[in-house]
């Protein structure tokens, strides 16, 4: 009988370690084709959208449906539907807010385990909300060589409610968070929080937040100093990420040069040449990493019993 898991198991049953492993070993069946994914869809509602996003794990004989409505005066309550790949049949239900959450900064992890500089000491944010959260955990507990978390937000109450919550430093600016050897961008704003004049050398810059065209956080200095630029999957940053389809179109880059983090995950293609390069991953997040995370959460919950049966 197929699971329904809530967002108190999802809790108890993933954590950022465990996230980071499964994020990673998503990025490797991506690299050998063993993971298909869709891009993004969003169907347009009254100030919002209902969003959509799929995949499949031919491995694992899993396929993943992630489905959420967002905009204007509504909660936001995301749902993975996992089925077996076989049968068709209904596997689970899991609630997925703090999943998204974990996810999301998993793949900040693992970008800033292939691609930073060895041992970064500092991690910069830009933003305190939802996913804020789950980069720094995640982060964190991928580069335990990391020893100080600067952090700086619109609203000082926010900023330092977070820094409180979670050892960290406020920072005086954008400019003064974005002086660190990590650098997560996480925020909904529509114009660029992040210069590129302030980048030290060696920076990797981790995109998390804008999602949709109309949104950057990069300013293009930013992309004209990268030695690398890489995102999740090429085909939904084409649709979605205004961080790069703005700067592609004004000719600072070109879509040949946006590599997928799977092909460096995998040393399909190699990452950094020096400690002074500076890189870039934009993330959109994909419904791969949600099917890796909701199959672990499965596993688990199956081992300690957890969860609701639905029964027919």
């Amino acid at each position: 009988m197929p699971l329904y898991l809530t967002e108190e198991d999802v809790n108890d049953l993933l954590d950022a370690e465990s996230a980071n492993a499964a994020v990673e070993e998503c990025e490797r069946k991506l690299a050998r084709s063993a993971v298909k994914v869709l891009p993004r869809a969003r169907l347009g509602l009254d100030g919002g959208a209902l969003t959509l996003m799929a995949a499949v794990d031919l491995e694992a004989g899993l396929c993943g449906l992630k489905s959420y409505v967002a905009g204007r005066d509504r909660s936001f309550r995301p749902v993975v539907l996992l089925q077996d790949e076989r049968s068709g049949e209904l596997v689970a239900v899991v609630e997925a807010r703090r999943l998204g959450q974990l996810r999301t900064g998993a793949a900040s992890a693992i970008a800033a385990l292939t691609l930073a500089r060895p041992d970064p000491r500092t991690l910069g944010v830009i933003g305190c909300g939802y996913h804020a959260v789950g980069q720094v955990e995640c982060i964190r507990a991928a580069l335990p060589s990391i020893e100080r978390v600067g952090v700086f937000c619109r609203s000082e109450e926010r900023m330092r409610s977070f820094c409180e919550r979670f050892g960290a430093e406020p920072a005086r600016d954008h400019r003064q968070a974005a002086e660190a050897d990590i650098v997560v961008t996480v925020t909904s704003s529509p114009d660029p929080v992040l210069r590129g004049e302030w980048l030290r050398p060696g920076a990797l810059v981790c995109a998390v937040g804008a999602n949709v065209p109309g949104r950057r956080e990069l300013d293009n200095t930013v992309l004209e100093r990268a030695s690398l630029v890489c995102c999740d999957l090429k085909s939904q940053a084409q649709i979605e990420s205004g961080d790069l389809i703005e700067p592609i179109a004004g000719g600072v880059l070109d879509w040949l040069e946006v590599h997928e983090l799977h092909e460096l995950v995998s040393g399909e293609l190699t990452g950094r040449q020096s400690d002074q390069d500076i890189i870039v991953f934009k993330s959109n997040g994909i419904a791969a990493w949600d099917l890796a995370a909701a199959a672990l959460v499965l596993e688990r919950a199956r081992i300690e019993r957890r969860g609701i049966e639905l029964r027919s």
